[in-house]
């Protein structure tokens, strides 16, 4: 079923979730040392903060967020009811424990980097929950007028 309503933000919901992990997964994939020691930039340094570093489990966790970059990317051009729940869903299900497990190591970073990175990783909660409630049933029923 091809989805009639909240298109403009479903869209933009997913090709957020698709760009952001893309660009993460490529950096990783280009540079997976490069990326240890310097993400997010501008001087911080949040993966470093947890050593050590590993080349392949960097690799890995690159490899799998292009694949999830990917699936977002084509859920928001194929805009298909099903391709959209399966790719929100994954997005939920591998964000989820990697937001609950940088809750449990908040003590290595200081109170910005926590806001900062908390609140990126509850966004890839958060947006696929808002996502699979646009795609719904109730949400993509035509609003009658009476």
């Amino acid at each position: 079923m091809q989805v009639r309503r909240h298109r403009g933000l479903i869209r933009v919901a997913l090709l957020y979730l698709a760009l952001t992990a893309g660009w993460v997964a490529v950096w990783i994939l280009i540079a997976p040392k490069g990326f240890y020691d310097t993400f997010p930039g501008g001087g911080t340094h949040w993966v470093s903060a947890l050593p050590p570093y590993n080349e392949h489990l960097e690799r890995d966790f690159g490899a799998a967020g292009l694949g999830l970059a990917v699936l977002a990317a084509l859920a928001a051009l194929w805009m298909e009811r099903r391709v959209i729940q399966a790719a929100a869903i994954t997005i939920l299900v591998a964000g989820v424990p990697h937001l609950a497990y940088h809750l449990t190591t908040t003590g290595h970073y200081s109170t910005g980097d926590n806001i900062g990175s908390l609140l990126g990783l509850a966004l890839d909660v958060a947006l696929p929950l808002a996502i699979l409630y646009l795609v719904s049933e109730g949400a993509q029923r035509p609003v009658e007028l009476t």
